[in-house]
């Protein structure tokens, strides 16, 4: 399923992209509290703040100077509960995807979404149908509830293959869609996931992540919870909202499947991460400009990466597959080495690690340690360790 993304199909999709290098300079930009010297420029502990991060999907920069704004003041209140936030803002978060405020609920980040979603849908006698490559959290946690995992491969242009998803198990309970898909930053069609609806098992739901949807051409599945679909959605704010570390997301379903998942608990939010998602939520510019920056800087990096006659999955988020035609764990590493830690692999395409689209300049840093990196004899990058092995494998993003 490996079929490659070369220089001459990259060029002829996209020629006509213009690099917008304002646009990509005020997407990135770091918000003025960062970068006044008040608060320290800080990598993961213990790793030098040099290190380039392109290992786990995170936006290249922080919350916008607005939402830094409010949290600042949210902070110096940090002893209010102001649990009326809560409320108020599920509402609007109903509202902007014009649903009932039953049908939402909010979360920290959106892993537990996946994980109760999973729980309250796969048992012994329920099993999870997934695709081959994608984001395994459901899968993890199927097994450990004694449910049987079936993965179809992936086609080979990268898109589902959802006849052999539903054919996979008449008993299945659950179906999880990644669109876009992590790894491969590939895009699911509605009209798939209209048709998987329509012929899964009685019983069934479908479980479609939209973590990465904001950077994509692709179209949400959101109305169809309003149609009272068997369908939960995840959405989070950990990607083109710079929320990852602050955790914010939430699930969209009809009433009585959200039910089954707020057995699993359903813990007050942050006050600070909800002011700050609210103020990005309404600002109308955000995504565009920032899904605009990445497509530019992610186009770039593949027009570059087909002239050196390096394939890639073809990706419309910030993360993409590359084939460095070996087993990607020692270029990983030596990577790392270079001062660029990229992400991971997976067991279905083990020659193609992941990398995370940074800002123009650390993707800049990439290419120069990437050169280098496949200059160096297989032997010697072979005998190379992590250099921060309490870093290596612990984020699973």
């Amino acid at each position: 399923m490996t079929r490659p993304f070369n220089r001459r199909r990259f060029l002829g999709a996209s020629a006509a992209l213009p690099f917008a290098a304002a646009a990509a300079r005020s997407a990135f930009a770091a918000a003025p509290a960062a970068a006044s010297g008040g608060v320290p420029a800080i990598g993961y502990i213990d790793t030098p703040a040099n290190v380039t991060l392109l290992n786990i999907n995170e936006y290249p920069s922080g919350p916008t100077p607005a939402a830094v704004a409010i949290m600042t003041q949210m902070a110096t209140n940090g002893n209010r509960y102001y649990m009326a936030e809560v409320a108020k803002f599920n509402k609007e978060l109903a509202t902007y995807h014009e649903l009932k405020p039953e049908y939402v609920t909010m979360y920290a980040g959106s892993s537990e979404v996946l994980q109760f979603t999973t729980m309250a849908f796969t048992s012994p006698t329920k099993s999870l149908v997934v695709a081959d490559p994608t984001f395994e959290s459901p899968w993890r946690v199927a097994e450990q509830v004694g449910a049987k995992v079936h993965k179809v491969p992936l086609k080979s242009d990268y898109s589902y293959d959802m006849k052999a998803m539903v054919a996979a198990d008449p008993n299945a309970g659950l179906f999880y869609i990644c669109n876009p898909n992590n790894p491969t930053g590939t895009t699911v069609k509605k009209s798939d996931i209209e048709w998987l609806l329509a012929n899964k098992p009685a019983g069934s739901v479908v479980l479609v992540d939209e973590a990465y949807i904001h950077f994509s051409d692709a179209e949400s599945v959101m109305d169809l919870v309003a149609k009272d679909k068997d369908l939960v959605i995840s959405r989070t704010f950990s990607k083109i909202y710079s929320m990852g570390g602050l955790r914010f997301g939430y699930a969209a379903a009809r009433p009585d499947l959200m039910k089954k998942l707020h057995y699993y608990g359903v813990n007050i939010l942050s006050t600070t991460a909800i002011q700050c998602a609210r103020v990005q939520l309404n600002d109308k510019q955000l995504i565009p400009l920032r899904k605009q920056a990445m497509a530019d800087t992610r186009n770039r990096t593949f027009e570059w990466l087909a002239k050196q006659g390096y394939d890639f999955s073809p990706s419309q988020t910030n993360h993409f597959l590359l084939n460095v035609k070996k087993p990607g764990a020692p270029v990983i590493n030596a990577l790392a080495h270079h001062s660029v830690m990229i992400g991971r692999t997976w067991p279905a395409m083990p020659n193609w690690p992941r990398v995370t689209v940074g800002s123009p300049s650390e993707m800049q840093s990439f290419q120069s340690a990437f050169l280098e990196v496949m200059k160096m004899p297989d032997g010697k990058m072979n005998a190379l360790a992590h250099p921060y092995p309490h870093l290596a494998g612990e984020h699973t993003c």
